[in-house]
């Protein structure tokens, strides 16, 4: 501990811990931006990473002790991401111009992965497929069901937004999903929508739902590949996984 002398006589002090020291004043294999270099980004933790971001702290504070408060805060990553302007800008030591650039990060990660499933990696990478759902659908408050319309090699032609729903509702008209299907000349659908709730498990709703559409489909010798839940912070649930389609 630390004694500090006043007027008022003696005034005792701890010492602050070492996560409120400035990065500058680590070990140097300890900074994130170091560790990054040297090991690769894989190697960080969350808040590590966000640190680096965050590149700075505040008083008391350093970037990786506000980015542990964040993460603690908004509870994952996922849900980081969606925060409002507003509610992300009244955290300490953040703001517009650090929100900005949040959303232009995960905008970037958005096309990279979008790039990546367009090139014809659909069926070759699916944790791809996965991952762009996830970031596009998991931190929705709303239940939106889409449709990925693939051509003959399974290349992925476009993504539709076939229903928005109320928390934990959507509606689905398989006839509906024929027409945007033959619409764009598909050869195979990849469907996924969200549960807000954060559950990923397929309820029997789901599940019927899936077989209307494949029956629908398979009259126009359309063929459903898979159906997957996303969620923010559990891994996707896919039904040709489980056996299901």
């Amino acid at each position: 501990m630390t004694l500090y002398v006043c007027a008022k006589g003696v005034r005792v002090q701890e010492a602050r811990e070492s996560s409120e020291m400035a990065i500058t004043d680590w070990p140097e294999n300890e900074r994130p931006r170091e560790k990054l270099l040297e090991k690769g980004a894989a190697a960080l933790s969350d808040a590590e990473l966000l640190a680096i971001f965050l590149r700075v702290g505040i008083p008391g504070k350093s970037a990786v002790d506000l980015a542990r408060e964040l993460l603690q805060h908004y509870g994952s990553i996922t849900r980081l991401f969606a925060a409002s302007a507003r509610d992300f800008s009244a955290r300490p030591g953040m703001g517009k111009a650090k929100y900005a650039q949040l959303q232009a990060v995960m905008e970037l990660a958005r096309r990279a992965l979008g790039e990546s499933v367009q090139q014809g990696t659909c069926l070759d990478s699916p944790q791809a497929v996965a991952d762009w759902l996830r970031l596009n659908l998991g931190a929705r408050q709303q239940e939106v069901f889409c449709m990925l319309l693939l051509d003959i090699r399974h290349r992925l032609l476009r993504m539709e937004e076939v229903s928005r729903g109320t928390l934990g509702e959507t509606c689905v008209w398989p006839r509906e999903v024929v027409k945007l299907a033959l619409a764009h000349n598909a050869a195979a659908v990849i469907f996924a929508h969200n549960h807000p709730s954060g559950d990923s498990s397929a309820s029997e709703a789901d599940r019927q739902l899936t077989r209307a559409l494949q029956q629908a489909l398979a009259l126009v010798d359309i063929k459903v590949l898979d159906h997957l839940i996303i969620t923010a912070n559990q891994p996707p649930l896919s039904f040709a996984q489980q056996g299901w389609i």
